[in-house]
């Protein structure tokens, strides 16, 4: 994968350094406001990460004084993201919202990075990644009431798993701002960095996933996606089939060989 790009012109950046991946949200003036073009962006970036053997981790952030204030409101307003018939709003939002779905399901850790408003759409991004690493800044909110809207990419679902049915319903019906330490407390943001740190310690922390065990990585991740919604008995079943083919990997062996000379193990994601 190439070390720097730019997409949808310009308005979606990529780096690439130490096997992390980070795509960047790049319209500061609007917040960071997501297109369909943006969205199928983000989609091919991911999808395209996901075999790539040399990206371990990817993190999502967004220019600027926000992470992404969601839909492109003013283009609503505007009529160009309008359609005439259900079908012809339902299909594209789809296809669209599967977006959501690679973030969540991407066999490599994803990590949202969040300053400012995470808003919307922008959100459900957000909570569709693995963690969230943020700001003092950061200010969470679901914003679809606001706007007369319901919701979409998932953020019903992924608020849910976090925070429970009841506060996700508050958040969702009576659209309240969270702040910083609050999102800490919910457990909607992971970890909470100061301003001048964030870029470097959520580098760093993705930097770490990407150069430990990959597929043993991959099938934790399995592991847990499984289990928001499957029974113990499922669980057991799956924990059981990954443990042993995670057992069979040359990482296994390295690491085991590294605890008995007392080392830091080197992986290769074999």
């Amino acid at each position: 994968m190439s070390k720097n790009w730019n997409d949808a012109d310009g308005t979606l950046l990529g780096t690439h350094i130490d096997g992390v991946l980070t795509i960047t949200l790049n319209r500061p003036d609007s917040l960071n406001a997501v297109t369909r073009t943006m969205l199928q962006c983000i989609y091919d970036r991911v999808y395209e990460a996901a075999a790539a053997d040399d990206v371990g981790a990817i993190v999502l952030t967004g220019a600027g004084r926000g992470f992404c204030a969601g839909g492109d409101v003013k283009a609503m307003s505007g009529g160009s993201e309008r359609a005439p018939t259900m079908e012809a709003r339902l299909d594209p939002l789809r296809r669209q919202m599967e977006v959501s779905r690679l973030l969540h399901d991407i066999p490599k850790p994803t990590i949202a990075m969040l300053r400012g408003p995470a808003a919307g759409a922008g959100l459900s991004l957000a909570l569709a990644c693995d963690m969230r690493m943020a700001d003092p800044s950061v200010k969470i909110v679901t914003a679809f009431a606001r706007v007369g809207l319901s919701g979409d990419f998932g953020g019903t679902w992924f608020l849910t798993q976090l925070v429970g049915p009841a506060k996700a319903k508050e958040l969702y019906l009576a659209s309240p701002t969270v702040l910083a330490d609050e999102a800490l407390r919910l457990g909607i943001v992971n970890r909470l960095y100061e301003a001048d740190a964030l870029a470097a310690e959520t580098q760093a922390f993705a930097a770490k996933l990407a150069c430990g065990p990959r597929i043993a990585l991959a099938h934790i991740k399995r592991n847990l996606n499984a289990a928001e919604t499957g029974t113990l008995a499922a669980s057991l079943d799956l924990e059981a089939l990954h443990h042993a083919r995670c057992g069979m990997t040359e990482d296994h062996a390295e690491a085991a060989k590294a605890f008995v000379e007392k080392r830091a193990p080197v992986f290769q994601g074999r």
